[in-house]
């Protein structure tokens, strides 16, 4: 597999180098050189979840790893189903929230920790990453106890959810926490600085978990492939998915998804009111504006780093943007659908509601929907809780580390600051 940086074509690296860099120069994103097409894609649905990603992981990556590795890879992983739920007629979730820290970013965190493993070369690695949530808590897991790894997590102090937090910032060992005296975008600033600094990155070996990692990408691919299996021919060719967005990996997967030849319909990206992306979609201007905080505070990105790799895969399959569904939602409407999707007997979160939302406002007849929902409701028991004037129980993993002593330090968006972290911890 060879993958280009976006902002600099002639950097060419292998998938292998792809994991092991997480960003080319000028912070550029990784994407495929070449994209492979299923043909027959009822006989790969027809296959079980493992078997039929190690086929499409297999294909993406070509042959710098034996099917046979890449099987293991995938066995690893993907210990854990993704169902879909049928809400009403014609309208599924695609539950992805069944692992070890109940959100979507076990499958790409867990497989990424895999491919890393995989393809080192044996020096010592500093996994440097920021959080807006379920990030850090796939990441510290998949990676937590691994030799020679060690992991910086940044997040948004006070800005994600009491037991969000919990579930990533009491491990210790090799997970090392850091809240952020400023928003999600800051934090990711840091990352991007840390990126641009040759020196410290050739120093402590650095790589990145966030989604900008291919391998995270390649592995979301796969689920969107276990959806429509578990549906019946009509309704997943005429399938129309929304996707809750925030730093835009998701809908990228689901894109690459469909560029491999899986017969989706069409896409909806549902934004919080941090909603650069549907102004962009209808303006055609990219006015990123101030992160504010939501109840859907995973998705409190202004300035998506996913973005680029959408705009450069619509280049390549010459699929025009103003293909891509959009809305944005704001708190009361997301909360209005969380008690809706309730009533129908379907517990849901923030993520989930505004994806259900937007998804409800835009499908037409004869087509099915589907929408994702990344977290367990539990992960966001207080706003949820509010919501519904309820007390829903904790899953075994958020009432284990609920009662757990944060681990974290505090520190000011400073990168000095993060340098001399960074180098403490090796």
């Amino acid at each position: 597999m060879k993958l280009y940086n976006i902002k600099e074509n002639d950097e060419q690296v292998s998938f292998g180098q792809a994991v092991r860099q997480g960003l080319g120069r000028n912070q550029g994103l990784f994407f495929p050189l070449e994209l492979p097409k299923f043909e027959d894609i009822d006989a790969l649905l027809a296959e079980d979840f493992v078997s039929r990603s190690t086929k499409i992981l297999s294909a993406l990556i070509g042959d710098e790893l034996a099917e046979e590795e890449v099987n293991a890879l995938v066995d690893a992983a993907f210990q854990f189903p993704a169902p879909i739920n049928q809400v009403k007629d014609g309208v599924y979730a695609l539950e992805l929230f069944h692992g070890p820290t109940l959100a979507f970013k076990d499958f790409g965190g867990r497989f990424m920790a895999q491919s890393l493993a995989a393809v080192s070369d044996g020096g010592k690695i500093t996994i440097l990453t920021a959080t807006s949530g379920d990030t850090g808590a796939a990441v510290a897991h998949a990676f937590y106890g691994m030799e020679d790894i060690n992991v910086v997590i940044l997040y948004p102090k006070g800005k994600i959810s009491p037991l969000q937090e919990k579930l990533f910032c009491t491990l210790g060992k090799n997970i090392h926490t850091v809240a952020i005296d400023g928003d999600f975008d800051a934090c990711q600033a840091l990352v991007k600085q840390a990126f641009d600094d040759s020196a410290l990155r050739e120093e402590i070996g650095l790589n990145s978990a966030n989604s900008i990692n291919i391998s995270r990408l390649m592995a979301q691919i796969c689920y969107y492939f276990e959806a429509a299996a578990q549906m019946n021919k009509q309704e997943r060719e005429n399938l129309v998915v929304s996707v809750p967005s925030g730093n835009f990996g998701n809908l990228t997967a689901g894109l690459l998804a469909k560029a491999l030849g899986l017969p989706i319909k069409r896409f909806i990206a549902a934004t919080n009111a941090n909603d650069t992306v549907p102004r962009y979609l209808e303006t055609g201007k990219w006015e990123p504006k101030p992160t504010v905080a939501t109840t859907s505070n995973a998705m409190d990105v202004s300035q998506p780093n996913n973005w680029p790799r959408i705009e450069e895969l619509c280049r390549v399959k010459e699929w025009g943007l103003e293909t891509l569904g959009k809305g944005a939602v704001s708190d009361e409407q997301s909360s209005q659908s969380v008690k809706d999707l309730y009533a129908m007997g379907y517990l849901c979160e923030p993520h989930g509601a505004i994806a259900y939302r937007v998804l409800e406002e835009q499908l037409q007849d004869g087509e099915t929907g589907l929408f994702l929902c990344t977290a367990h409701p539990a992960k966001f028991k207080e706003v949820v809780d509010d919501i519904l004037q309820s007390d829903i129980d904790l899953p075994a993993p958020l009432a284990k580390h609920a009662v757990m002593e944060l681990l974290s330090e505090d520190l000011n968006a400073d990168f000095d600051a993060l340098k001399q972290v960074l180098r403490r911890v090796q």
